[in-house]
């Protein structure tokens, strides 16, 4: 073997070490980038103040549950009508549908930042005519196969590999956020209309027996028992009703436009029909923990957004030192086309045909300074946001709870008022039939009568709309997550 030849064999190897040599230094001499917490504690009570809490605040780390699997929370209603109705939703809603692209939209971009750090190769073949003063033009043909891949020595590929992965994870806890939401509204619109039916169906009967006593009235009047004062307040009192029923007829439309739109129907495809409420009571466990919260797709949310921020600290850090680049490409070069596949004219390449493959950041105008500095401002911005959407998530929870209380006191109350107004509505009849009492007397029970009633159908529906609004709070009920 020639020195020339020993030298053409040895140059590709004596290359590869050098840049062996070159990375071994950067390893060793490197510092390393560190971040911020992914997860920052929260001040959490260990239950909830209007579930009978009794342990002094602490502060614990976020762990999210989002994923675990929370079962047909609204099965817990036993009501058939409600079940399909939410089935059609989760199918049908335009919302979700939304939701799905963004979390492929965020995988997809996770795809492409994970591929930044694998093996680039492409293959080509072109020719590349150059010339010079005085010497002619030529032309020379390239069929060749080459390489590029990154060596991530300071972290920054897979810090933002990290941050897009996390960004994907957000996203997918956002979609469970808009499943529950969903859920969580076609229940109370259903419970709203129900509420509203039983409400309309009072007044209905209202109606009726306003109508039968302005007819008793006129009778009396033409018999001379009474006078036209109480044909004159029979109607207006009938007249009131027939407005109010109006009036509630109007609210169920809208309530029933916007269940069709949950449904991703128009409102003229769709129309609920007439029924009872029939809500079942629903039992809170007394002393439910904090960590439920844990399972609220939201806050699971926050901390992925906060966890990605975090990622991309590390990968504005790690823009402040050195890259490199591995580079090469083989195969074959000629003059001619005819002999471009010839065994002669194979050629080979190590390093960048143009460039450096070590690149080290010297002077950027401050670029690397301003997209750091970003990175930690949208940190403590997205750190804060957290901790905002935890205190929010407990103010939901107690605002559910305390309103679940108060409706089923109030509840038991407006029972009683309901049977006191009745009995007092059929003494006040009964006297006026016996000419005891004036017409104005019955005019006044059947008003408190018509009134606890409305009422106690209101509070029931309150009641039930409720119930949802802590599961909702809950992040999908109460249960133990699975």
């Amino acid at each position: 073997m020639t020195r020339r030849q020993f030298f053409d064999f040895a140059e590709p190897i004596l290359m590869l070490a050098a840049l062996g040599g070159v990375l071994m230094v950067l390893m060793l001499a490197g510092c390393s980038t560190p971040r911020p917490p992914e997860t920052v504690p929260v001040d959490s009570p260990a239950q909830f103040r209007e579930a009978a809490a009794t342990a002094e605040p602490h502060w614990i780390p976020a762990q999210p549950a989002d994923a675990s699997e929370r079962g047909a929370w609204w099965s817990v209603y036993g009501d058939k009508e409600l079940d399909s109705l939410i089935a059609v939703a989760t199918q049908a809603n335009p919302g979700l549908t939304i939701a799905v692209a963004r979390v492929n939209q965020a995988r997809a971009t996770a795809g492409l930042v994970d591929a930044d750090r694998g093996l680039q190769v492409a293959a080509g073949v072109g020719p590349t005519r150059q010339g010079g003063f005085g010497a002619p033009d030529s032309t020379q043909w390239r069929s060749q196969l080459s390489f590029s891949y990154e060596l991530d020595l300071f972290g920054r590929l897979s810090d933002d590999s990290r941050a897009a992965r996390l960004d994907a994870d957000a996203q997918s806890a956002a979609y469970r956020s808009v499943l529950l939401a969903l859920q969580a509204d076609v229940a109370q619109q259903y419970f709203a209309l129900r509420s509203l039916d039983s409400e309309l169906a009072v007044v209905e009967r209202t109606v009726a027996l306003r109508e039968e006593a302005l007819q008793l009235t006129r009778h009396r009047y033409e018999a001379g028992d009474t006078s036209e004062l109480d044909v004159a307040q029979a109607r207006t009192e009938l007249a009131n009703t027939q407005a109010e029923a109006q009036s509630l007829r109007r609210n169920r439309e809208l309530h029933d436009h916007a269940l069709a739109v949950l449904l991703g129907k128009a409102p003229a495809q769709f129309t609920l029909q007439a029924g009872p409420l029939r809500a079942a009571a629903v039992e809170v466990p007394a002393g439910l923990p904090s960590a439920l919260l844990e399972r609220r797709p939201d806050i699971a949310q926050a901390q992925r957004v906060m966890a990605a921020a975090s990622a991309r600290i590390g990968a504005a850090k790690a823009a402040f030192f050195p890259s490199l680049i591995l580079t090469g490409s083989g195969g074959y070069a000629s003059d001619q086309l005819k002999d471009l596949f010839k065994w002669s004219s194979r050629s080979w390449l190590l390093g960048p045909y143009l460039g450096t493959a070590l690149n080290v950041p010297l002077l950027d105008g401050g670029r690397n300074r301003a997209q750091l500095a970003y990175a930690k401002a949208d940190y403590e911005a997205d750190v804060a946001s957290y901790r905002q959407r935890v205190l929010a998530g407990f103010q939901d929870v107690e605002d559910s709870l305390s309103a679940l209380h108060t409706l089923e006191r109030q509840a038991s109350y407006q029972d009683e008022a309901v049977a006191a107004a009745n009995l007092a509505t059929r003494l006040a009849q009964s006297r006026y039939r016996n000419g005891a009492a004036s017409y104005l007397e019955v005019i006044d029970a059947q008003r408190s009568s018509l009134a606890a009633e409305r009422a106690q159908s209101q509070i029931l529906g309150l009641r039930a709309s409720a119930s949802v609004g802590l599961i909702r709070a809950l992040g999908g009920g109460w249960g133990a997550p699975s």
